[in-house]
């Protein structure tokens, strides 16, 4: 499939759980980076080729602060009111050297899952409004007030970029109760429906 750039759009392999690259802090980003607008196409490739709604640079390997969200696939929820519906449906965005500057509102708990560690899900609480600084591919900085699932999507994948994992913020028992699981991924011995790299499988 080729891109209005004429270029072959990639599927990316995905980083499991284990790898020391989603544990590093990302770097900023400058309107030199190689290959920016390509990079950023196969992130999306990526990410719709798993079913996902959002993907941080350092799923792929990349420890820059980068993440792309397309929430479309939250608006089929028919129990959601029509607007928040047309907004999940139309909101798609590209962040980069983002920063959140405030988080506010109520704690609320959402059933979180994450393309690096697949087959597990866990009710994770986080404030239901941010505010947002970050830039587009123009790299002009804009500063965004967001809310509700869009509010979500963008914490989690901003935690990406700060080393963080949704998995870091369940508590210690729900921890222990899926570490047989987590070492599972660590080992490469699961099977996910897309493109993997794991750290311990032998010819990775």
């Amino acid at each position: 499939m080729k891109s209005k750039n004429n270029f072959i759009k990639m599927i990316l392999p995905i980083i499991g759980y284990g790898d020391p690259v989603l544990r590093k802090v990302g770097t900023e980003l400058t309107p030199e980076y190689p290959n920016l607008d390509i990079l950023i196409e196969n992130m999306y490739a990526t990410m719709y080729n798993a079913y996902g709604v959002g993907l941080a640079a350092p799923q792929i390997g990349l420890a820059v602060r980068l993440f792309v969200v397309d929430t479309e696939p939250f608006s089929e929820n028919d129990e959601l009111k029509t607007e928040e519906q047309n907004q999940l449906k139309a909101f798609k965005k590209t962040f980069i050297n983002a920063k959140i500057i405030a988080e506010e509102g109520n704690d609320w708990a959402f059933n979180e899952g994450c393309l690096s560690i697949p087959e597990v899900r866990e009710d994770v609480f986080r404030k239901d409004t941010i505010t947002i600084e970050y830039c587009e591919e123009d790299f002009v900085r804009k500063t965004e007030v967001y809310n509700g699932l869009i509010a979500r999507v963008i914490q989690h994948e901003y935690d990406h970029i700060e080393g963080i994992l949704f998995t870091d913020k369940i508590s210690s028992l729900k921890k222990t109760l899926i570490k047989k699981r987590l070492q599972n991924i660590i080992d490469g011995k699961i099977r996910a429906d897309y493109k993997m790299k794991f750290f311990n499988k032998k010819g990775r």
